[in-house]
């Protein structure tokens, strides 16, 4: 069965890049703007005509360096940050003097936080730190004094900047503890799967070749020794964990990756009482309603699964001579099906005690795959009266309810 595989992208990051971008071609509009109209202010008008003919064209050829960490290079970010301030120290040279007094813009303008914020962006707030440095001294020497509206603009920049670096770590550290998480949920969702399914295989045999070895003696004992031995091994390698976690990001620019490999749908609903019909016998009575009783068909296959391994448990602890019933209900929103035995019952506390000895086959093979469709499984017992285990499934699975 092929299967298809879904990346999860999750990243807080991204956006501010984007966000960047608009922002450097909004502010060297913004900048040509208000030099057209101070253009009496200007001494040396054909200087800032060729200052802002270059801003323009560094400013829309660089637009790709400053859609993600990646392509903002640090030999970028050193040359955006030399254009910045070479338009702020040549401000006094072509304007008036009285554009100076009145605390008139340098030419880049606000464009220069753009410049300032992609340090931020990449570096985080150590990096915007240190571009705001040169910055505030060149702003400042292109006054001549420190005037209280330059000191204010150097400072909201330096705030500003040093803040927005700040977030965007701590926003990467979140992503990654996220992914994390993510990675091992999925991780553990497949480990708990393949419990299941070696339960229902390969340790229930080892389990009867070790009983049988035991009764026939000889050599077969030593067989069935041997095969205890691996079904301890087994049990223990499957309640510790079979599946490696890997690495968390292929890209980390592009925020944290989670892969997770879906098994898909093979078609449309798939009737219950098909998958149940197997199971019934001379020891298993089946009741079930009239019509079909219909099912996604991962959720039709993992509930037959976990009614087979309901009659396992039966077969194993209630003894040959023992019989059991299956009862299937299609209520409106869930399907519910009934296994009961007429067996000795279990124990108090024997359930909690099997699990902590690694053996899994209510937790995992019965309560694991009802979990995993969104459905639950209760167990009631009474010793000297049976068994009863209620199933109980979702006809809409919670994945695609959401959707």
């Amino acid at each position: 069965m092929s299967k298809r595989e879904r990346v999860i992208r999750m990243s807080v990051e991204q956006p501010l890049w984007r966000a960047l971008t608009g922002y450097r071609v909004l502010t060297l509009l913004y900048a040509i703007g208000l030099f057209a109209s101070a253009y009496d202010d200007y001494d040396r008008a054909g200087v800032a005509i060729a200052y802002f003919a270059v801003l323009t064209v560094w400013t829309l050829a660089t637009l790709p360096r400053v859609q993600s960490a990646a392509a903002c290079t640090k030999r970028f970010l050193a040359v955006d940050l030399a254009v910045a301030l070479t338009g702020i120290v040549l401000t006094p040279w072509v304007v008036t003097q009285g554009h100076i007094d009145r605390g008139g813009p340098t030419l880049p303008s606000i464009w220069t936080a753009g410049s300032v914020l992609a340090f931020a962006l990449k570096g985080g707030w150590r990096w915007a730190a240190f571009a705001s440095t040169p910055v505030a001294v060149a702003n400042l020497v292109e006054r001549g004094h420190p005037a209280r509206d330059t000191v204010h603009s150097v400072v909201l920049v330096w705030v500003a900047s040093i803040a927005i670096g700040y977030v965007v770590e701590v926003a990467r550290a979140s992503e990654r503890t996220l992914a994390r998480a993510l990675e091992i949920e999925a991780a553990t969702r497949e480990r708990e799967r393949l419990a299941r399914d070696i339960h229902d295989g390969v340790l229930q045999v080892l389990a009867m070749v070790q009983r049988r070895g035991t009764v026939l003696g000889g050599d077969a004992a030593e067989l069935g020794r041997l095969a205890g031995e691996q079904e301890v091994a087994l049990r223990t390698l499957v309640s510790g964990g079979l599946v490696p976690l890997s690495r968390v990001s292929e890209d980390e620019t592009q925020g944290a990756v989670v892969r997770l490999v879906e098994e898909p749908d093979d078609g449309g609903p798939v009737d219950l009482r098909a998958l149940l019909a197997r199971y019934a016998g001379s020891r298993v009575g089946l009741a079930e309603p009239g019509a079909p009783v219909e099912l996604p068909p991962e959720a039709a296959r993992e509930l037959a699964a976990a009614v087979g391994a309901a009659l396992d448990n039966v077969r194993r602890h209630a003894g040959d001579g023992a019989r059991a019933w299956i009862l299937v209900e299609d209520e409106p929103g869930e399907v519910v099906v009934t296994v009961r035995d007429d067996g000795p019952g279990i124990p108090e506390g024997r359930l909690a005690q099997a699990e902590g000895e690694g053996r899994l086959g209510v937790a995992q093979s019965i309560r694991g795959r009802l979990r995993d469709l969104g459905g639950s499984a209760e167990l009631l017992s009474v010793p000297g009266q049976g068994t009863e285990v209620e199933l109980k499934v979702p006809k809409v699975s919670p994945g695609k309810a959401e959707r």
